[in-house]
């Protein structure tokens, strides 16, 4: 007897340890399924079960899908494949209580669906399958086989394998938990950059386009630090809207923010206007003057057109932007610059600093953070949004009720390409609300850059071939009339032989002798 209570405490022993061991491994992972297979390892090495499988209830479908097994082969486990109710597994799974089957030849449940057991040789076999609950609801359950032995401590086994279910359950609510978790934040990460984009998006700015998506990302990002923005694009794009998307937007937004258009004052004007001047520096300076920079003081001041600026003005500029201090024009006393810079420009900086017209080390200072517009032509999603936005504004200016565009008026604006981007879609659209007198902007409002061939009742005369031959002999004809009538030297000109041009002047009627004296 004292034996029997020894065998038993060393089992019990061996079984805490065991699931000790299980529990840390499921603790170690969030996502219990990359785990699993390791676990079911575990407790066939130190326990007397052979064959082992996790199975999951898919409560939408209904099926039983096997999600961990150890003891199988691949083919066994494309075979184990189950519905609620059905055999051992179906059952427990629909019952949401455990069973145990001492000898499976004995149980018409039993259905072995994998084979494993006939592949094993085995008279005979006991099968203990546990559920797996979560919040009181089953969601998969944990089934084990074991060579049959009328010895056996089943119940011991299914105490076993049904805390190990209780530890599967726990990992599982855990990472169900972690998995919402992680939806929630993506979901409020979502809302947040909609907001910062709806936040940081300027009034004026009109588009949803994801190039100007791309552009209210980066407004967002830049407008709370100090960093310089050198602010890229083509004529027309926006630059000076962007910049002042950034200041409104940034914690210096209650500070002045000046606007230098740098491109319309001459560079004997430009320094003056920038850095201020002295009473008496030059003709003219009447009195001591504060320049753009003593204005902005605090805030930020806007350079448009950096790219113009002469190789003295730039030197300059590199002072404010390395030692944030600067001199005025004709002072000697040094005066402090707290303003952040914003700078645009619609030139290739790279190519002029490559023809030394742009110094290198100003390009980097201004280049800090860069920001590139968009052409129209390359968000011709937001065409009729900014069209829309332009046909209210200037009705609502002149005074006039414009209800729609027409759509052969919207095809034409979607086909043309805008080399002169936002400015120019604004000034057409100013145009055409002027012109209409009946509620709707035609495409015959539009300019003649716009104008298609129907629209304009330009269609084409001739065919092709016509054109060809037409441009064909009034190039023959230009050529003979320099040569003077010299068919040879024509031909030369136009690098054909002189073949050729004797079969053209037949083919086309032309005398060489009406030129000899041209």
């Amino acid at each position: 007897m004292p034996e029997k209570e020894t065998v038993a405490k060393r089992d019990q022993s061996n079984d805490l340890a065991l699931l000790y061991d299980v529990s840390q491994l499921l603790n170690n992972k969030n996502d219990f399924l990359e785990v699993a297979p390791s676990v079911l390892a575990l407790l066939r090495e130190r326990s007397g079960l052979r064959h082992m499988v996790l199975v999951l209830h898919n409560r939408q479908s209904g099926d039983l899908t096997l999600s961990a097994a150890v003891g199988l082969t691949q083919a066994e486990r494309e075979r184990a494949f189950y519905v609620s109710g059905e055999g051992v597994v179906g059952k427990v799974i629909a019952s949401g209580a455990p069973m145990t089957v001492p000898r499976v030849s004995k149980e018409p449940l039993y259905l072995d669906r994998t084979g494993a057991h006939r592949r094993s040789g085995d008279a005979d076999a006991s099968f203990i399958c546990v559920p797996i609950l979560a919040d009181q609801e089953v969601v998969g359950a944990l089934a084990a086989d074991l060579v049959y032995d009328p010895a056996a401590d089943l119940e011991r086994e299914a105490r076993m394998l049904s805390v190990t279910a209780a530890l599967f359950a726990q990992a599982m609510r855990l990472r169900q938990a972690v998995e919402q978790e992680r939806r929630q934040l993506l979901a409020e990460n979502e809302r947040l950059q909609d907001e910062l984009r709806e936040r940081f998006r300027p009034d004026n700015i009109i588009g949803n386009s994801q190039p100007m998506q791309a552009v209210y990302d980066l407004i967002a990002q830049v407008a709370n630090s100090g960093a310089t923005v050198l602010i890229r694009g083509e004529s027309g794009t926006g630059k000076e809207l962007a910049a002042h998307a950034i200041h409104h937007n940034s914690n210096r937004s209650g500070k002045p923010y000046i606007k230098v258009n740098c491109a319309a004052l001459p560079e004997t004007i430009l320094e003056a206007e920038l850095f201020g001047h002295e009473k008496g520096a030059f003709t003219g300076a009447l009195a001591q003057k504060k320049g753009r920079f003593e204005l902005a003081e605090g805030g930020t001041i806007f350079l448009d057109e950096v790219g113009d600026f002469s190789p003295t003005t730039q030197v300059k500029l590199l002072r404010v932007l390395q030692e944030r201090e600067f001199e005025r024009v004709g002072g000697v006393k040094t005066i402090r610059a707290d303003v952040r810079i914003l700078a645009a420009t619609n030139r290739d900086l790279e190519e002029l600093v490559a023809q030394g017209k742009f110094r290198e080390d100003l390009y980097y200072r201004l280049n800090v953070f860069p920001i590139h517009l968009p052409g129209l032509r390359q968000r011709k999603s937001d065409i009729l949004l900014l069209a829309d936005f332009f046909v209210q504004k200037y009705a609502r200016a002149s005074g006039k009720d414009v209800r729609r565009i027409s759509t052969p008026a919207i095809d034409m604006m979607m086909a043309y390409h805008w080399p002169g981007n936002v400015r120019e879609l604004e000034n057409c659209i100013e145009r055409a609300t002027l012109l209409t007198t009946d509620h709707v902007i035609h495409g015959h409002h539009l300019p003649p850059t716009l104008q298609t061939a129907e629209e304009s009742d330009t269609k084409l005369t001739a065919t092709l071939a016509e054109a060809v031959d037409n441009l064909e002999r009034e190039m023959i004809v230009e050529a003979m009339k320099s040569a003077r009538g010299n068919a040879t030297l024509a031909a030369k000109t136009l690098g054909i032989t002189e073949r050729i041009i004797g079969l053209r002047l037949k083919k086309y009627d032309i005398d060489y002798k009406r030129f000899r004296g041209a």
